[in-house]
């Protein structure tokens, strides 16, 4: 049996290798690695690369901040977004073991105060639902990324959020049940879900530089900063972070790619780890159990590609199929930073990706490479360059959302009334208050504070939010405010971006 030999570089590049055909399968993949990376422009990333319980890659390429000469290493942190879910679901199955829960346990009789708008969903929601996206919420993305409350305030509010669809009857992107989960599993504990993830989980595998918030990463120098393509301009910039830690379970882990390698190694086989396990082996194959069925139109657009023939979503791993097996994976994204997450469990093949360029989808052509690979696939398509043709530049992007923006302004209009006629608070049964002012001349919105700032007047009674180099900010995804009369020919209500009609209080 030919040893396994460990080397270190400069970039803290690890491989551990076996045989001359496994030097020269990791040595492509590394080299396809920086190439696609420099062919995406992202700043910065760092990949891990593991088979059969064994790492054979995890490597920084690339630098912490555009410009700055830091290189990435194995160590440098990043947010990995939602990949973090898959840490919340663990934590849960954790606490099933312990005979603490069930996954069909109600969740009233764990939380009697957590109460949905629909009194039947509140009294059948089970502790699967708030894993699977298909409890039948439309998303709720607003209150953390657009308002600065608590996350018992969100929790809160949710009593106030119509239903979309029937519960289990459907598929929305619910990043405020794993909130709820995140709670729960602090009722059955008796700790944080920080304090929980971090003594339950990251301890046993040795995640030694894994954060279980932005807040507590803090104490990391070492750290990616997040870049974004500047709007209507194109140069990359770096942008600051986007704070998660209001919906922490769902979204705010920090960590570096040694230790997502850990992670990776673990939970592809059974959740071991040296000296153990997370869970048992049936609670581990639970987290994979399908519960919802993803509909096309809400997958990733790499599917024309990939042509998959099914797609579900388990708790927090999405599937599909690829090459006939069964992929698990997800993607994490927040403004400027992203994660990817990939497993091939029948083949023991792992990967995970972080990188430092908002929505740079060189993070699924690097995983679906890597799976070709590895499986020995004999023809190696260029991921990275037809997912390029796939979803286009960055900039090009934007520049077709302007086109199409500008396509649809009238010209030569004007405001019905004076700007003062504008002003005054507007209230919205689920998401608040939004208060408009006039400053400096300039109607400007004063509450909340992530929406603050001037107003342009784009047509009619339609103003858009000014746009700012950060696409990633509440502002910009807001999009435009467009104001209602009533029969007297004075303002009663506006419409706030996607988020509907909001009422005049005053």
């Amino acid at each position: 049996m030919r040893k396994w030999v460990l080397f270190y570089t400069a970039l803290s590049f690890t491989l551990i290798l076996s045989g001359q055909t496994a030097t020269s399968t990791i040595q492509h993949l590394d080299d396809y690695f920086e190439q696609s990376r420099q062919q995406w422009n992202v700043p910065g990333m760092a990949v891990a690369v593991v088979k059969d319980g064994k790492v054979l890659l995890a490597k920084g390429y690339g630098e912490r901040k555009l410009g700055s000469g830091l290189a990435v290493n194995d160590q440098t942190i990043f947010n990995i977004g939602s990949t973090s879910k898959a840490f919340t679901a663990m934590a849960m199955a954790i606490l099933v073991d312990e005979g603490k829960v069930q996954w069909d346990d109600l969740v009233v009789d764990h939380l009697p105060q957590f109460q949905l708008s629909d009194p039947y969903v509140t009294r059948q929601m089970r502790v699967r639902d708030l894993f699977t996206h298909n409890l039948g919420l439309p998303n709720t993305d607003y209150f953390w990324a657009g308002m600065s409350i608590s996350p018992d305030e969100i929790l809160y509010r949710m009593r106030n959020v119509p239903m979309a669809y029937p519960i289990r009857g459907g598929y929305t992107y619910q990043n405020i049940m794993y909130l709820a989960a995140g709670k729960l599993i602090e009722k059955l504990s008796g700790l944080s879900w920080a304090d929980f993830v971090q003594k339950r989980i990251f301890n046993p595998l040795q995640m030694a530089n894994s954060y279980p918030t932005k807040a507590l990463s803090q104490v990391q120098t070492n750290r990616s900063i997040p870049h974004h393509y500047a709007y209507g301009t194109g140069p990359i910039i770096p942008i600051p972070d986007t704070n998660a830690d209001s919906i922490a379970p769902a979204g705010a882990i920090w960590s570096c790619i040694a230790d997502m390698s850990r992670w990776v190694v673990s939970v592809i086989d059974s959740s071991k780890y040296e000296g153990g396990r997370l869970v048992k082996p049936a609670t581990w194959m639970e987290l994979f159990n399908p519960g919802a069925i993803v509909p096309a139109n809400d997958f990733y657009p790499t599917a024309k590609l990939t042509k998959p023939k099914w797609i579900t979503y388990a708790k927090g791993w999405f599937q599909e199929d690829y090459h006939g097996q069964g992929v698990d994976f997800h993607t994490g994204s927040l403004g400027g930073t992203i994660a990817q997450i990939g497993l091939i469990q029948s083949a023991g093949i792992g990967y995970y990706f972080l990188g430092n360029l908002d929505h740079a989808e060189v993070r699924h052509a690097l995983m679906y490479r890597t799976f070709d690979a590895l499986t020995n696939t004999p023809e190696l398509r260029d991921w990275s360059s037809e997912f390029l043709i796939l979803y286009g530049s960055a900039p090009e992007r934007m520049q077709k959302a302007l086109d199409k923006m500008n396509a649809e302004r009238i010209a030569d209009t004007h405001p019905r009334v004076p700007l003062s006629g504008y002003t005054g608070s507007y209230e919205h049964p689920v998401w608040g208050t939004i208060r408009i002012a006039v400053e400096a001349e300039q109607l400007s919105v004063v509450e909340p504070v992530l929406l603050t700032g001037p107003l342009d007047h784009w047509h009619f009674d339609t103003f858009h939010f000014r746009v700012e180099e950060n696409p990633s900010t509440a502002r910009n995804w807001m999009h435009s405010i467009t104001f209602h009369f009533n029969n007297q020919g004075k303002v009663n209500s506006l419409t706030l971006g996607p988020l509907g009609v909001f009422v005049r209080a005053d």
